[in-house]
């Protein structure tokens, strides 16, 4: 009997052990949030990509369809890139041991907000190539 009592009493300690180790920290969650940097528009794709005299075409493979179309009054293109982009990542971790008569709980997490904007304007010539482009970005 002393024997089944010492072993759930070693397992009971090591498993308190054990669970309070295996808590992640608020900047160990932090560190793991989401990060978007995949194939989206930004600054660096614009001045890699866009060259004064491209193709409309070009410009469509390089950046995908414009928001905004317009026409001006001697008919050239104007081609308006408008993105925004709110993105909230949380991240959370709970550890518990409870034994018989006494618990312990402890949480941590983490949360990121980041707000972006890009406009991108593109002016075309008498024969659609680009004859001037323009941007400006926000992160916040």
């Amino acid at each position: 009997m002393k024997t089944k009592i010492l072993a759930i009493l070693l397992f009971s300690v090591a498993m308190a052990l054990t669970g309070l180790t295996g808590c992640k920290t608020a900047s160990q969650h932090s560190n793991e949030l989401h990060d978007a940097n995949g194939d989206e528009l930004t600054v660096g794709v614009v001045q890699k990509e866009i060259k004064v005299g491209m193709a409309g075409a070009d410009v469509a493979a390089a950046l995908g369809s414009p928001n905004i179309v317009t026409r001006d009054s001697e008919g050239h293109e104007s081609w308006v890139y408008d993105k925004i982009a709110s993105e909230v990542s949380y991240s959370e971790g709970s550890t518990g041991i409870f034994l018989i008569l006494a618990g312990v709980n402890r949480r941590s997490g983490a949360s990121k907000t980041t707000q972006k904007t890009l406009t991108v304007i593109i002016k075309f010539d008498q024969d659609s190539k680009v004859k001037t482009f323009s941007y400006h970005a926000t992160k916040f």
